[in-house]
């Protein structure tokens, strides 16, 4: 597989065409932020404008064109490859358009798997004026997978337990602990011998409880830009859950460069796309004030629908 001109670079161009250069089955994973439907005009003439994203006076365009991106690069994606699709929404004629399902129906449709959706929780969302409704504060990013046998590696990313904790909301708190039939379940939990022996240490997973749908993150900030970025923290979720040390990672669309830094920190690989020559160029500055990391062998497991599947040893 040739993939001499990718690794490690920013592409300047159209991601569909660019896309097409790419080898099949050569992207672990994808992960990206697309220009969101009216949002923003970022490209300056006419050349440019008519390719960028965005700008599309029909919502229906503006889901048929992604669509044809990431049937294209399903191809270049991996068996065991993952796409994470992180998708705002937008108001017209006082109406939210639903934008970030729209897209999600449309892939799913087109062959891609879809596998969860996360809501990203924006605890500094920007003030709004609105009165007739609430202020948005949330995003969408949805998790694609080309195969029912894919890379997700839960134990990368669990959060801590919150039972036992001041934040528990289990009616009787830390008093149930260690005490038979301690336990007030008496539904889904009925039948754990865990719980109900008083064994609570023995039901939870020692580095943590599985990652929610809610994701809690600020937006990301870069002085270059005026405007909020892709927070390192969302993208480094994705690639710690969906990727080992040196596999390639895929931003379409690159923009300030997130990807490409969160991916040099990790030790992946990684190609972008990015329509706007100044956008390549600040990703650029980005990636090279970041330090790449030796990388080193890891052990694979790539998971399923149905648990945990092939191990093996890939060497870097």
């Amino acid at each position: 597989m040739d993939l001499t001109g990718f690794i490690d670079q920013i592409l300047t161009g159209d991601a569909l065409q660019l896309s097409h250069k790419l080898p099949t089955g050569s992207i672990q994973t994808i992960v990206t932020s697309p220009p969101y439907l009216g949002h923003r005009e970022y490209a300056k003439g006419f050349s440019l404008s008519r390719l960028e994203l965005g700008r599309e006076s029909d919502p229906k365009l503006y889901v048929s064109r992604l669509t044809e991106i990431f049937v294209e690069l399903r191809r270049t994606l991996r068996n065991d490859g993952t796409l994470w699709l992180n998708l705002g929404d937008t108001y017209r004629d006082q109406q939210l358009l639903g934008i970030p399902w729209r897209v999600a129906i449309a892939l799913q449709e087109s062959g891609w798997i879809l596998r969860s959706e996360i809501i990203w929780e924006k605890p500094n969302a920007m003030p709004s004026s609105v009165k007739n409704r609430p202020t948005l504060s949330h995003e969408h990013v949805f998790l694609f997978s080309k195969t029912d046998a894919y890379v997700y590696k839960a134990d990368a990313i669990r959060e801590p337990h919150k039972t036992f904790t001041s934040e528990s909301r289990m009616r009787g708190g830390r008093n149930h602990f260690g005490k038979k039939n301690g336990t007030p379940e008496k539904g889904k939990n009925a039948g754990n011998p865990n719980l109900h022996n008083g064994r609570w240490d023995q039901a939870f997973h020692p580095l943590g409880r599985n990652k929610r749908t809610v994701w809690s993150i600020p937006l990301g900030k870069f002085r270059d830009v005026h405007f909020a970025v892709f927070p390192d923290k969302l993208v480094s979720n994705c690639l710690l859950a969906a990727t080992h040390e040196g596999d390639l990672v895929l931003d379409p669309f690159m923009g300030s460069g997130t990807t490409a830094v969160v991916a040099r920190r990790l030790a992946r690989r990684f190609v972008g796309f990015e329509l706007l020559p100044e956008y390549v160029a600040m990703a650029q500055r980005r990636v090279s004030q970041s330090n790449l990391p030796l990388f080193s062998t890891e052990l694979i497991c790539i998971t399923s629908l149905r648990g945990c599947g092939r191990r093996g040893l890939r060497l870097r």
